[in-house]
């Protein structure tokens, strides 16, 4: 004789208790990663601090001491919290004199936004060096702006000279395709990263007009800081 089996009845979880659920689980998330941001970011900024202090000495040659200013409409300030202005890297060699000044500049690649610091010697009016500090640009392409030697090499003595009224550059600093390059204030780029080259000449051109005519009245307040 056959016997049916009665099955246990199979009830449905409410559909607000799945929403309810999936929502806690959502918030735990969202904490659990808020925390652990806020956990790691001081760590983080002290990184960046000290890369940024160590590629100061990058783009100042000669330079063994440093010390940080911004630029106000009142003129040079030690930097402190709550003054606003462009910021800057005075530095100082072993006798204590002034061997340039580094700051930084940012602008569009061809996949996010690149930063760098420059330095600048203003006894020759030229950029002495580029530091890339950030940028995401593509593996074995874009990142010849930091691999490639002889695109470094552009940054050694690149003219920055102010015009004669002082208010500008005397030449825009531009990148000229690879081979091409004639004049001190051009940079001689890379093939294959056109876009990644490029935006380096326009961030330095934006970068030192907005500093350089500005920062030249006060040279010697920064070459006499005891």
């Amino acid at each position: 004789m056959n016997e049916s089996v009665i099955q246990p009845e199979v009830r449905a979880t409410p559909s607000h208790r799945l929403i309810g659920t999936l929502g806690l689980i959502a918030l735990l998330s969202g904490l659990l990663v808020v925390s652990v941001f806020e956990f790691t970011r001081p760590y983080i900024e002290k990184n960046h601090r000290v890369a940024l202090e160590r590629a100061v000495f990058e783009v100042i040659p000669g330079a063994v001491a440093r010390r940080e200013f911004v630029l106000t409409e009142r003129g040079v300030e030690p930097a402190a919290p709550g003054i606003a202005g462009i910021v800057f890297h005075a530095g100082y060699d072993a006798a204590g004199g002034l061997r340039g000044v580094a700051a930084v500049a940012a602008g569009r690649g061809y996949a996010d936004v690149i930063r760098v610091l420059y330095g600048y010697d203003p006894d020759c009016a030229c950029i002495v060096g580029m530091k890339v500090l950030e940028s995401k640009e593509t593996p074995g392409l874009g990142d010849k702006i930091i691999t490639d030697a002889r695109f470094r090499a552009n940054f050694e003595r690149l003219d920055a000279r102010l015009n004669a009224a002082g208010d500008g550059l005397a030449n825009a600093i531009v990148t000229v395709r690879q081979g091409n390059r004639h004049e001190a204030w051009e940079i001689d780029g890379i093939s294959g990263a056109t876009i990644s080259s490029v935006a380096i000449g326009r961030m330095l051109n934006a970068g030192a007009h907005d500093l350089l005519p500005r920062l030249r009245p006060h040279l010697d307040a920064i070459r006499n800081v005891e």
